[in-house]
């Protein structure tokens, strides 16, 4: 470098100041005097992180309303594939089109695995996500179930006397129906064998069937379903559909070498009154399982706003002004070197070729 190089080319005035070098600039490490923006920009989120740690508990939080949210939405998904199959198998979903809904089993399976896959997977989501409207969205469906819930068993406890004395007329219903739906069919067969009973009152209600009626022209006339038989079992491997053949119009004596003569009203009764305190049980438990739910995604929410606040309260880092450069003075020729006067000749500066005695004179 010349000696005529150097005075400093940019004089410092009063309304500018010297742009900062880049973050990436290698001389920003060495650099003496305040911090690039990016830096300070950098280190002030940096401070904002630090500031709002993740509270005490709120990733097991976190852990524990996915988990359980995606075992449900599993479950909900699941029943809602075997009730839209079901439908599917049975034709429901065809003749349903521009029409009622069907009275079928099956849809109460769909809509109740619908509605339970829907608030599970928006627990699960919110969770995931962190999300406080997903969040919301999840207490508030547990709510209405906890309250739908709340409603039938304040039902079923206020009716429970009503609901047994009205057993026999469901069953003597079902036994008139026995052949029209599948579903009640496989419920009905379940019963009996379960308990080991025949009809509502007796084994006599099967003459309300149509098809089992003793002066149907049927072939199934006189007939019972094998799940009346003592042994419905043929070599303990398939059931035999011949066993109930011809026993309504056997007396007692002959029938019961044969199939059940008690029916399954009394049966029923017994078996829910032992079985009270396990339903109950059940029912204590789910409901239980709903309200945990709730508490543990509403304290999740908290310390999601907790957190967001704490984050807040920093308040935003605003970056400075860009400085104003300044402006290139003229400089004499006798003050730079050649190489200098030569790439000011470049730029098209202009640059006095005489020092200031002789532009005086």
């Amino acid at each position: 470098m010349e000696a005529g190089e150097r005075s400093p080319l940019l004089a410092q005035g009063a309304g500018c100041q010297e742009a900062p070098l880049a973050s990436s600039s290698p001389l920003t490490a060495r650099r003496a005097g305040p911090a690039p923006w990016e830096d300070q920009a950098w280190r002030a989120g940096l401070r904002g992180v630090l500031a709002c740690p993740p509270p005490a508990g709120s990733s097991c939080l976190k852990c524990l309303v996915f988990l359980t949210n995606c075992l449900f939405s599993l479950l909900g998904l699941l029943a809602l594939a075997a009730g839209l199959w079901g439908l599917a198998v049975k034709g429901s979903l065809g003749r349903s089109c521009g029409g009622p809904l069907p009275a079928d089993p099956m849809l109460g399976l769909v809509l109740g695995g619908l509605a339970v896959s829907a608030v599970s997977l928006a627990g699960c989501l919110g969770a995931l996500c962190e999300n406080a409207f997903l969040l919301h969205c999840f207490s508030g469906g547990v709510l209405a179930f906890l309250v739908l819930e709340a409603v039938a068993g304040a039902l079923v406890a206020a009716l429970w006397g009503q609901l047994q004395d009205g057993l026999e007329h469901v069953l003597r219903e079902a036994i008139t129906h026995y052949q029209d739906d599948p579903d009640l069919c496989f419920l009905i067969d379940q019963v009996q064998l379960g308990l080991q009973c025949c009809g509502a009152a007796s084994y006599q209600d099967w003459q309300r069937n149509p098809y089992f009626n003793c002066s149907s022209a049927r072939v199934q006339a006189c007939r019972l379903p094998a799940s009346c038989c003592i042994d419905p079992w043929e070599d303990g491997a398939s059931v035999n559909d011949q066993c109930g053949f011809g026993a309504l119009g056997l007396g007692e004596d002959g029938a019961q070498r044969r199939v059940h003569l008690e029916g399954c009203s009394p049966q029923l009764r017994q078996w829910l009154h032992s079985n009270i305190g396990a339903i109950g049980s059940c029912f204590i438990t789910v409901v239980t399982v709903q309200g945990a739910e709730v508490l543990l995604a509403t304290q999740l929410v908290r310390a999601l706003a907790v957190c967001k606040g704490a984050a807040g309260r920093l308040g935003p880092s605003t970056r400075p002004p860009d400085p104003v450069p300044c402006p290139l003075p003229k400089r004499a020729a006798w003050q730079v070197g050649p190489k200098t006067r030569a790439l000011g000749w470049g730029l098209g500066l202009q640059v006095s070729l005489s020092p200031p005695g002789k532009m005086s004179e």
